[in-house]
């Protein structure tokens, strides 16, 4: 075992402390990671938190991972030491259920290890931790490639936002002359904006805000529509393909559903701590619509999104944090005041 700094939280409401944590003696087939930059999700909030159910503490967060290769087991054949990799959401599966075996590990049938907060099957069932840290050892069929030229900083929250995004619009297949909708403009929905924009598609951004209107356009967005006002969701009746719900908090989607044209479809990316308004079937089965879920993407297809960022020049737009300011970004978070990822610099713990 090595021992690593990290920050961890002891409790739901003692905040991320400094803290010193084991990783595992990378075996035959792990790759070693000297941490460079790890992003800070909303998802890392409600864990930490324990909003979404009691947490398991000591915790690390953080899943959306880039470093350096430091060193490699003697099975390893697609890593070298040096190389600039990154981890998502996840670190292991069980590699032998249809989801696994077709690429779509996140969906695993008996439960997809996630970096931080999980049983970890590789420590004698000790709790997985994140990457607020300073290293991780992360089996190499779960560690991607950072292609060369891409910040790395700007490239961590692609892990997590940015594949969550780009998995539906791939699923759905969006292309040139499709109408994409995004609601919410936070760190999901501005790389949706982004990378929808770069599938060719003309993209609408729902908000709450009026003076959101500018970001977005900013960001690629041909529309905004300020969803409290009757007249402008009026006028967006039947104009999309496609929405991506970003918003992670209760909210009623039925409003939305009357902006799809008929076949259109509504994925829900946020996940709130409580339950949603009931979906009224009605306007479903009058435009033959789907109302459907969509969880980050497979290790693969987290491959593929990178490598588009880095054709189409995407990024995350984002702001550094320190470890000792880890505190202050989630409360900022919480009140939406990041534009639009905050990202950990490891090099400050």
């Amino acid at each position: 075992m090595t021992h690593v700094k990290a920050y961890a939280a002891v409790s739901a409401t003692s905040g991320l402390k400094p803290s010193t944590i084991e990783r595992r003696e990378p075996g035959a087939h792990d790759v070693e990671i000297a941490i460079e930059f790890c992003g800070l999700c909303h998802s890392d909030v409600h864990t930490i938190r324990s909003e979404w159910g009691p947490a398991k503490y000591p915790l690390v967060p953080g899943h959306e991972i880039v470093g350096i290769v430091s060193s490699v087991g003697d099975s390893v054949e697609g890593f070298t030491v040096g190389q600039r990799v990154g981890v998502g959401c996840m670190v292991d599966s069980c590699r032998e259920c249809d989801s696994c075996l077709e690429g779509f590990e996140q969906y695993c049938e008996a439960g997809n290890v996630g970096t931080y907060g999980v049983a970890d099957p590789r420590n004698g069932g000790g709790i997985t931790q994140g990457g607020y840290a300073q290293a991780i050892v992360v089996d190499e069929n779960y560690v991607v490639h950072i292609p060369e030229g891409m910040d790395p900083a700007a490239a961590a929250p692609l892990l997590c936002a940015g594949v969550t995004t780009y998995s539906p619009l791939s699923y759905l297949d969006v292309q040139e002359g499709d109408t994409v909708g995004v609601i919410g403009l936070g760190g999901l929905g501005h790389m949706g904006v982004k990378i929808a924009k770069a599938l060719g598609a003309t993209v609408t951004v729902f908000t709450t805000s009026p003076a959101k209107a500018a970001a977005a356009k900013d960001l690629g967005a041909d529309f905004v529509v300020v969803s409290s006002d009757p007249e402008q969701m009026a006028a967006a009746k039947q104009s999309l393909n496609a929405i991506l719900d970003t918003v992670a908090a209760v909210h009623d989607i039925n409003p939305y559903l009357r902006t799809l044209a008929r076949d259109g479809a509504l994925i829900q990316l946020g996940l709130p701590s409580e339950k949603m308004p009931p979906v009224d079937p009605g306007l479903l089965i009058r435009k033959r619509l789907a109302y459907g879920g969509s969880l980050i993407g497979g290790i693969a297809e987290t491959q593929e999104m990178l490598d588009f960022c880095a054709e189409h020049g995407i990024a995350s737009d984002i702001e550094i944090v320190s470890a000792q300011d880890l505190d202050a970004a989630y409360d900022r978070m919480v009140v939406g005041d990041v534009k639009y990822r905050f990202v950990l610099d490891v090099s400050t713990l």
